[in-house]
C-alpha cells in the first residue's frame, strides 16, 4: 500500500522519530546532570540518617549521665555512705554489736550490693 493509499484509507503515513545532533546533545547533558546530582543526594540522604542516629544516641547518653549524675549525689550523701557500710559490708559504730542471723540451712548469702 502507497502513501496515497493509506491518506485514502483515513490512516496517516508513520513519521519517523529522527534524532538530531542538537537533540543528542541535549540527551546527554540531561544525563549528566541527573547523574551529577545523584551523588551528592545520596551523600545527603546518608548524612541526614547518620544525624538521627546519633541524636538519638546523644539523647540515650544524657539520659545515663543524669543517671549518674543522681548517684554520684547519692554516694555523697553521710547517712547513704552509712546505710551502705552497714547493709553490704556489715559494718558497726564503735561500741556496737554486729550481729549475723544464720538460717537453719547454714547457708550465709552475702547482701545484695
Amino acid at each position: 500500500m502507497s502513501i496515497a493509499g493509506a491518506e485514502a484509507a483515513g490512516r496517516r503515513p508513520r513519521s519517523r522519530v529522527r534524532l538530531t545532533p542538537r537533540a543528542a546533545v541535549l540527551t546527554v547533558v540531561v544525563l549528566v546532570l541527573l547523574f551529577s546530582f545523584i551523588v551528592p543526594f545520596r551523600t545527603y540522604l546518608a548524612q541526614r540518617s547518620r544525624l538521627i542516629q546519633i541524636e538519638k544516641q546523644t539523647q540515650v547518653l544524657e539520659q545515663q549521665n543524669a543517671a549518674l549524675e543522681r548517684q554520684v549525689k547519692l554516694l555523697r550523701s553521710p547517712a547513704y555512705l552509712e546505710q551502705v557500710a552497714r547493709e553490704c559490708l556489715g559494718m558497726v559504730k564503735p561500741g556496737e554489736i554486729g550481729f549475723i542471723v544464720v538460717p537453719k540451712s547454714g547457708k550465709v548469702e552475702p547482701p545484695a550490693c
